[in-house]
Formats: structure tokens, sequence, C-alpha cells
């Protein structure tokens, strides 16, 4: 999981996913929410870790809700016009934004 990886490692990932020509942008926030490293403009990264960390707070919820002993791993939501994959893990959550259209 992300706490097991070096920062060479996360960049290296980074740029793989980013390569791929949907790939609008991707947002790594630690567990409070605040982004710690990003690819899109500030304002962006500020209004979709905000979202997506409460997305991310709500799904964790209802999981162990289900079953004590189980966590959040992924959640994938997918709009008219973008798809969101959010990866978390119990110090980090990354987000990739895909263009659908």
């Amino acid at each position: 999981r992300f706490a097991n990886y070096c920062m060479g490692d996360i960049e290296e990932t980074i740029k793989r996913i980013q390569a791929h020509k949907s790939v609008l942008g991707i947002i790594i926030l630690n567990n409070e929410g605040l982004p710690i490293r990003s690819t899109f403009e500030q304002d962006q990264t500020i209004q979709y870790a905000a979202l997506i960390h409460r997305l991310a707070q709500e799904a964790r919820s209802i999981v162990t809700e289900f079953d004590h002993s189980d966590d959040l791993v992924f959640v994938r939501m997918r709009s008219r016009k973008h798809e969101f994959m959010v990866a978390t893990d119990r110090e980090y959550i990354m987000v990739t934004v895909r263009d659908i259209e």
C-alpha cells in the first residue's frame, strides 16, 4: 500500500498513470484530507481534495458499519464527463480523475 512506497516510487507511479491520455490529473491526500502532491492547479486541487476526502470518509464509514473488521480500499465513481478513482490507505488517499468523453 502507499505507506510502504518511497517518494521515487510514488513519482514514477504518478508519471505512469498521467501518461494515459484520458487522465486529467492525480491528487495524493494525507489522512486529514490535505493535498500533499497534485498534478492539478491549486484551486482545482483544493476543491477535489475537500470533496473526495469527504466521500472517502463516508464510504469508509459505510464499509466498516457492515463489517467492523473490514476497511475501504477503492472507490470508483463515474459521471457523464469524468471518472474518479479513489484508492485509500490508512495514511493516504490517491485520486485519479479521467475524462470519459
